[in-house]
């Protein structure tokens, strides 16, 4: 049951993980919009959600060489991370364009927000087919 559970969900799932990933770049871009020579980026949605679904993104397993490093997995979003191109020019190199970001922002927590509602609609519906209503 478990199985057929992820399986029903699995789509929802990996664009709810996109879209949270995609909104913690955003916010990264907005709180460094006075940091000299930072670099605006961005998730290519379209891209990272077909590389998730058709599992091409492989784990790269890591050699520890040394007690104090950290165990890492590579989930793949760092091939989909663009930087955004630059709107204006400014002085200090920084390409964050303060109008764009929040656009982008509100933009992906909407989609965030339907994808949680189709989320919960699929389970309300399970639910009902479980209780025999």
């Amino acid at each position: 049951m478990a199985g057929r559970l992820d399986d029903a969900l699995a789509f929802d799932q990996q664009a709810l993980r996109l879209r949270g990933q995609r909104q913690q770049l955003l916010a990264s871009n907005i709180a460094n919009a006075d940091t000299p020579n930072y670099k605006a980026r961005d998730l290519d949605f379209g891209k990272a959600m077909q590389s998730a679904l058709n599992h091409s993104v492989s784990a790269v397993n890591m050699k520890l060489t040394n007690p104090g490093h950290m165990d890492a997995e590579f989930s793949g979003l760092s091939a989909n991370v663009v930087l955004r191109k630059p709107t204006q020019n400014n002085l200090d190199g920084n390409t964050v364009d303060m109008d764009v970001e929040r656009n982008a922002f509100t933009e992906n927590a909407l989609h965030y927000e339907a994808d949680v509602n189709e989320v919960t609609s699929k389970i309300k519906g399970l639910l009902r087919v479980l209780q025999g209503g």
